[in-house]
């Protein structure tokens, strides 16, 4: 049984992030869903059948892992994608920042929503950028954390739930494989 005050916590970011969720699109304090999702990069062996048909074995070579990263703005229908090397802290601020300077140039705020990861902290923009670009960025920022095990509220979860049904439901070798396919996907 979950504790009462945990039971509240919970309800309480759920009904925040909802309530964001249900305000009107506005240009200049956008809502933008972001999330992170690895796929892992394998080699499988291929063999030939007496029949003469190509399989590919069970048996695989792991060739490392990928990171997607995935920005979308619902209430606009746009989303951007974007495979990365990993998933630390000043990957995270990179592709926030990215963002910033570009889609979201003119918007007075952007309202991120996001899981409360431990590289998705305010504090790692001063770690990567000069204090006044640090400064700057961050207030042009909100961040909604979506609670712990709430994470499914989170609508850059639906994105990455159809990508991985249309086109990652395949065995990739190389980030460049993988860069490709989400690229038209996209």
């Amino acid at each position: 049984m979950i504790p009462a005050e945990q039971s509240a916590s919970f309800v309480c970011q759920m009904e925040q992030e909802l309530d964001l969720y249900e305000q009107p699109y506005d240009a200049d304090y956008p809502v933008v869903c972001l999330d992170e999702s690895p796929k892992q990069l394998l080699e499988y062996e291929q063999f030939t059948t007496s029949t003469g048909q190509r399989c590919r074995d069970s048996e695989y070579v792991r060739r490392g892992v990928v990171e997607l990263f995935v920005a979308t703005e619902p209430l606009r229908g746009w989303r951007y994608l974007s495979v990365e090397a990993d998933h630390k802290a000043a990957t995270w601020v990179q592709f926030v920042a990215r963002q910033m300077d570009t889609t979201y140039r003119e918007a007075k705020k952007v309202r991120w929503v996001m899981d409360n990861l431990s590289t998705h902290k305010r504090s790692f923009f001063y770690a990567h950028f000069p204090p006044a670009v640090a400064q700057a960025y961050l207030r042009r920022m909100e961040i909604t954390y979506t609670p712990a095990h709430g994470s499914w509220l989170n609508r850059a979860e639906i994105e990455f739930s159809v990508l991985s049904r249309q086109v990652l439901d395949q065995p990739f070798t190389t980030s460049e494989q993988v860069r490709a396919v989400v690229e038209q996907w996209q």
